[in-house]
């Protein structure tokens, strides 16, 4: 039986992707009479529970109801809402469109990385969408932060105060997971730093929309990612407080929505540069972070901790895949000692062992950099499954390749980061940079009875 505020009782999946997925209809959100559905034609959303992290311990009923909302059809309601009359309904249309998504879109329309980046932000645009966003800059704040975190954490850290390991937050199916589930103490090694798109969130709800002089509430942003997880992100308590209480994110769309929009179309399309948050500049080339298939978290961190720590300047990183391909381990070591014992891992059954080796205090990792998915992004469900939901290993294996040949930017590299960080909040150690880059997290009660898991 479930607990009094859950509608959805889910055991998370085993080890393999070839078991049978077990769906659970979404209610669509009701429509006005006469609404046109001018751009698509799409069946009510229906979540996987393989698809999603976070359903180990339930979604409340209003979660249920919110998650409705993150669909096409919310999107295609803002867009014929501006083309009505009444300009008091207008809202300005933003979408921010993460790295991981792009080599979906060039692998599936057989374009380079920087054509499909046009083609989408011009498809975009012709839909009636103001701006297109390339979430990249949002991730540097947050990798930058993760940075500046673990070396804090690594100087306190002692027999009586556990801050190591530090396990990273940008996936939000293991925030999630961790706080739902987990609880307390696993949630305190979580990094504080908030993820990609909670730092996008603000960034277009606060900094950008000041810039145009519009109040929060007028801009309706919308995510282009590459997992389902990412619209409980958009959901979470607490993340919106530096912007007087407006959702950072109001609706995410998956890659595969996206796309199918795109199919279903007819549109006429001029390809069009990204925009960026600095007025009249556009995007000129299309760069990632150092990650095997992720922002990168770990790279970055690992380079800058070696450098700051210990004096050692770290060029090349080498990963050694360990129990299987989805755990790697990085270490620096100087004169036969280890100085920093670092961690990749990726998927369920890696996360499930983590999680009994750290409780049992036999886990010897400084950091380590948690995905819910196997093989990282690029494999979230929302873009790499085929129609019977299994993982498209072809289209996976091409995205990987034209992941690993975007040019790799050091974030603190990004031309424009520091004029944020003063401009926008303050200084780097200002009190405003804890409130809108950093969170907080809870461990609520779960529901009793669907505990026991399965893995």
């Amino acid at each position: 039986s479930l607990g009094p505020h859950c509608f959805l009782e889910c055991s998370k999946k085993t080890k393999t992707d070839d078991q049978e997925n077990v769906s659970v209809d979404v209610p669509s959100p009701i429509q006005k009479n006469g609404e046109k559905e001018e751009f698509y034609k799409l069946a009510d959303a229906k979540i996987f529970l393989s698809d999603c992290l976070a359903c180990e311990s339930c979604v409340t009923m209003e979660e249920g109801v919110q998650l409705s909302q993150q669909s096409a059809k919310d999107f295609v309601r803002v867009l014929n809402l501006n083309k009505e009359c009444d300009a008091s309904k207008h809202r300005v249309l933003v979408v921010s469109v993460c790295p991981q998504s792009l080599p979906y879109f060039a692998a599936k329309f057989n374009l380079s990385v920087t054509d499909a980046s046009r083609r989408l932000c011009g498809f975009l645009k012709s839909l009636g969408v103001h701006y297109v966003f390339d979430t990249t800059i949002a991730a540097d704040f947050s990798i930058l932060e993760s940075q500046k975190e673990f070396v804090r954490r690594y100087h306190q850290h002692s027999e009586e105060q556990h801050t190591l390991p530090m396990l990273t937050s940008a996936c939000p199916g293991w925030v999630r997971y961790a706080e739902r589930v987990l609880g307390h103490p696993v949630t305190t090694h979580l990094c504080t730093t908030k993820s990609p798109q909670q730092v996008m969130g603000s960034l277009v709800k606060d900094y950008f929309a000041r810039q145009q002089n519009l109040p929060p509430e007028k801009v309706f942003h919308v995510i282009v990612a590459p997992c389902y997880d990412k619209k409980l992100e958009a959901l979470r308590e607490g993340f919106c407080t530096a912007m007087n209480g407006a959702r950072g994110t109001d609706c995410v769309l998956t890659s595969g929505e996206i796309a199918q929009i795109m199919e279903q179309s007819d549109l006429s399309i001029k390809d069009t540069a990204v925009d960026t948050l600095f007025g009249d500049l556009k995007e000129t080339a299309i760069q990632r972070h150092d990650g095997l298939s992720s922002d990168g978290h770990l790279a970055h961190v690992f380079r800058h901790a070696a450098k700051e720590l210990f004096g050692e300047h770290v060029e090349e990183i080498t990963y050694r895949a360990l129990r299987n391909k989805d755990f790697h381990e990085v270490t620096l070591e100087k004169n036969g000692k280890v100085l920093l014992h670092f961690a990749a891992a990726y998927g369920f059954r890696n996360i499930q062992n983590m999680i009994l080796k750290l409780k049992k205090g036999k886990f010897p990792y400084h950091f380590v950099e948690v995905l819910a998915c196997p093989r990282g992004c690029l494999n979230g469900r929302g873009q790499a499954q085929t129609e019977d939901g299994h993982t498209d290993r072809v289209l996976l294996q091409q995205m990987e390749g034209i992941y690993s040949e975007i040019p790799v930017r050091p974030p603190e590299s990004s031309a424009h980061l520091q004029e944020l960080y003063q401009e926008w909040l303050e200084g780097t150690e200002s009190s405003k940079v804890q409130d809108v880059l950093h969170t907080t997290y809870q461990s609520p009660e779960p529901c009793k009875d669907n505990l026991d898991i399965k893995w």
